[in-house]
């Protein structure tokens, strides 16, 4: 499968700003938006895990430090799951 590639401009001190080598800057970013995408229900996550560049279960695991749910339940969904338990 080709890829394609996104280049995203940034001060050259903010990864220092936040106390983070530009790797971990670069990868945390990202990481923040595979789950954004996967929160709005647009990625899949194995699509996410793929563009974060991390294993399905690495993403899944590292959905917490985002404050993403791994369950992206619809409320109705959810309450009929409730109430047939």
């Amino acid at each position: 499968m080709s890829m394609k590639t996104l280049e995203i401009q940034y001060r050259e001190d903010l990864p220092d700003l936040i106390q983070q080598s530009p790797g971990e800057f670069e990868q945390n970013l990202r990481m923040a938006l595979a789950c954004k995408l996967f929160e709005l229900g647009q990625l899949s996550s194995g699509h996410a895990a793929e563009l974060a560049g991390v294993s399905r279960y690495e993403f899944l695991h590292s959905l917490s430090r985002y404050r993403v749910s791994a369950l992206n339940w619809d409320p109705a969904d959810f309450e009929q799951e409730l109430k047939n338990a």
